[in-house]
């Protein structure tokens, strides 16, 4: 069986996978790379970006490579490399956690039970629930869904048309290491620094074809359009800018303003300014297009590895 083959059944298997089963209570493979990445970092960890470097060029580099070696040892066998595809694919996404915790605080605000939504935030993102009202919360869970549809699958689906199942498991371990050193607290701000710059490159593509994507798939392409033009650039983040920014113009919402971290302030520019505020049914709305999105990207990145194939045959 040819690769771009292996990889659309694989890929697509890995998505309904995730789709049916979601991500594992318990044993998860990226919990068990996170807890690798942690034994060294504590060996590692320094403040200086060397250091950090190294930490980067370890923990990912061991994710490639273990991809590598698992895809030559199956390359004789169409169906363990169909399967090792598909697992790998399972393995490394995650739109269905991420639709159901997003879910979970929207109905907790449908019924109007604030603290309860509030006690759930933090299983999506890293703001500070408290000091967030409903609409607050609405609007932190639509940014998280748009921003994680390209961490948590394009993404990784991207990587893995370009490079398989190292591409897969080194995008995942790339944007997991991000998730961990990456942030701009003191102790990550030189280690960390490797970190996030490798997932600012990995994560560009994704990005942007997220972006493209949700305009084509939301309400409004026209307003999803004038959003990313206008609006994108002025996000710190280079690539959650025109994924926010794509789907506050698809979905007809303003995001983007005033948020708190870890007790950190931070003014974000507004995205979408002629959009409404963010309402509890916009929860669901966006819900609904990260899948859209999500089935899209797969559609995309294997008629772009056939194409890439078909050019090298």
């Amino acid at each position: 069986m040819r690769a771009d083959r292996v990889f659309a059944y694989g890929a697509a298997a890995g998505l309904l996978g995730d789709l049916l089963l979601g991500d594992p209570r318990r044993g998860h493979p990226v919990a068990a790379f996170g807890r690798a990445a942690a034994a060294v970092e504590r060996v590692l960890w320094r403040d200086d970006r060397v250091r950090g470097a190294l930490h980067t060029a370890v923990c990912a580099g061991g994710a490639v490579a273990l991809g590598a070696v698992a895809a030559r040892v199956v390359r004789t066998s169409p169906a363990a490399s169909l399967a090792l595809t598909g697992a790998a694919t399972w393995a490394v996404v995650g739109g269905t956690s991420l639709a159901r915790e997003a879910r979970a605080v929207g109905r907790a605000l449908e019924a109007g039970d604030v603290e309860a939504a509030r006690a759930r935030l933090p299983h999506l993102c890293g703001r500070d629930p408290q000091a967030l009202d409903a609409d607050g919360i609405a609007r932190a869970v639509v940014e998280s869904v748009a921003e994680n549809t390209s961490d948590a699958v394009v993404g990784a689906l991207v990587w893995g048309a370009v490079g398989g199942v190292p591409g897969l498991l080194g995008f995942r371990a790339v944007n997991t290491l991000d998730a961990m050193v990456g942030h701009r607290s003191p102790k990550y701000l030189r280690y960390g620094w490797a970190s996030a710059r490798l997932d600012d490159v990995a994560g560009w593509p994704g990005a942007r074809l997220t972006a493209v994507l949700a305009t084509l798939a939301g309400d409004d392409p026209r307003g999803a359009v004038r959003a990313w033009r206008a609006d994108a650039a002025a996000h710190p983040s280079p690539n959650a800018g025109p994924v926010e920014a794509s789907f506050a113009g698809a979905l007809g919402v303003r995001l983007g303003g005033t948020l708190s971290y870890g007790g950190r302030v931070e003014h974000r520019p507004v995205l979408n300014g002629n959009g409404r505020a963010v309402g509890v049914h916009d929860v669901e709305r966006a819900v609904r297009l990260s899948k859209r999105v999500s089935w899209l990207a797969l559609g995309v990145c294997v008629a772009a590895r056939r194409i890439a194939k078909g050019r090298t045959s």
